[in-house]
């Protein structure tokens, strides 16, 4: 009798986190809203106090909430720059 063999991976084509590490998330927030306006979207402390990518990463890979949270605003993030285009918000 023959192992079946294994299915490849689903493409994940429609899903706009797939293929994204956390650190490039983190990054591009920053880029859109800057420290002070992530920490007004998800008032987390290493958002508003001493902000660097390397603190919010040790953070948000403790925490589950609070990465889902930062997921949701990235999503949104890109919703919101497909709506009006490409225009910084900072």
């Amino acid at each position: 009798m023959s192992t079946p063999l294994p299915l490849p991976p689903t493409e994940q084509t429609r899903n706009p986190l797939h293929g994204k590490t956390l650190q490039s998330i983190v990054e591009e927030l920053e880029a859109y809203y800057g420290w002070s306006g992530l920490a007004e979207q998800i008032p987390i402390r290493c958002f508003a106090l001493e902000p660097s990518v390397n603190s919010s990463l040790k953070f948000l890979r403790k925490t589950p909430w609070a990465r889902e949270k930062v997921e949701s605003l990235y999503l949104f993030m890109l919703r919101e720059i497909r709506r009006n285009g490409n225009m910084p918000r900072r």
